[in-house]
């Protein structure tokens, strides 16, 4: 028989909320399947049945299974990794890369830019848009910003929001969740903007990330009202009309988002990869269908 952890309910007082075992600070409802620790998503493993600690998918290596059949999993069925916040640092970099970049030579940022059909009216201007055929604009301008206070947000809110996705999905799903949820949000704005107007940030990524969170907490049992009230701040500020946010980016990402993070942490385990990456694909899908529909009555 095995013996259970001293303080097995993850509280310091007796009827507190479930707590990790091994990060105090974070709340959780998921317990390990063998041992019954508290487990957050960065410690939870995917097995047969429900989720295992670290300690116990380590004890149960040994047992003569095959290598393949034991390989610890996350949440959406992921490889686990030793750093789990790796692609979150990446895109951290690559957004202040850009940053610094545009600063140093501004020139850089009419070739980045998220344009329809840019200067429209106006061949001379030598600057073309997605309409003309640029469709990279619609990933470039992802990683695109131009005041410190839109980087900040942005970056902020990757590297909070990042970090326990990354660690529940895997680098492969995360990175798919972020790259689509930022096209997604491409999408929309130029299908219903004005066309020469503008568009740059990360905002869209983000916001997907936001919608994947609300997935996520939900799967987990975790309470429910921290990011409801995150969400519906950050909708109070997209959709000010006194601003000058692109809604349009916003939206996009979260809804794209979030129908991906279903797929992920719902999908039924026989078929996981089938439901996960065809709903990645039916996003994928949308974008560029979306984009043909706007350029075709553009062009």
């Amino acid at each position: 028989m095995e013996q259970q952890p001293d303080d097995q309910d993850g509280s310091a007082a007796a009827g507190g909320p479930l707590t990790c075992y091994r990060h105090p600070d974070r709340e959780t409802g998921i317990r390990c399947v063998r041992c019954e620790r508290p487990i957050c998503t960065e410690c939870m493993i995917d097995a047969s049945v429900g989720f295992q600690c670290p300690e116990c998918v380590r004890e149960g290596s040994g047992t003569g299974h095959h290598p393949a059949a034991s390989r610890p999993r996350t949440l959406a069925g992921g490889s686990v990794a030793a750093d789990p916040r790796l692609i979150t640092k990446i895109l951290l970099v690559l957004n202040l890369a850009v940053f610094i970049a545009v600063s140093v030579d501004d020139s850089l940022l009419d070739e980045l830019l998220l344009f329809g059909r840019a200067y429209l009216g106006d061949p001379s201007a030598g600057i073309e848009g997605v309409a003309e055929g640029q469709w990279y604009r619609l990933f470039t301008s992802m990683f695109l910003h131009q005041e410190v206070w839109h980087i900040a947000f942005n970056m902020l809110g990757l590297w909070w929001l990042g970090g326990p996705l990354e660690a529940a999905l895997g680098r492969v799903r995360y990175l798919a969740l972020y790259l689509l949820s930022g096209l997604a949000g491409s999408a929309l704005t130029y299908a219903v903007s004005d066309p020469a107007q503008g568009s740059l940030g990360a905002s869209g990524a983000v916001f997907g990330l936001l919608g994947a969170t609300a997935v996520l907490m939900r799967r987990m049992n975790y309470d429910m009202r921290p990011v409801i009230a995150l969400l519906v701040v950050n909708l109070i500020f997209t959709f000010n009309p006194w601003g000058s946010i692109a809604w349009q980016a916003h939206l996009g990402g979260l809804v794209a988002g979030v129908v991906m993070a279903i797929a992920m942490v719902h999908a039924p385990r026989a078929h996981r990869g089938l439901v996960q990456f065809g709903t990645c694909a039916l996003v994928l899908m949308t974008v560029v269908v979306t984009v043909l529909v706007r350029t075709a009555v553009l062009v």
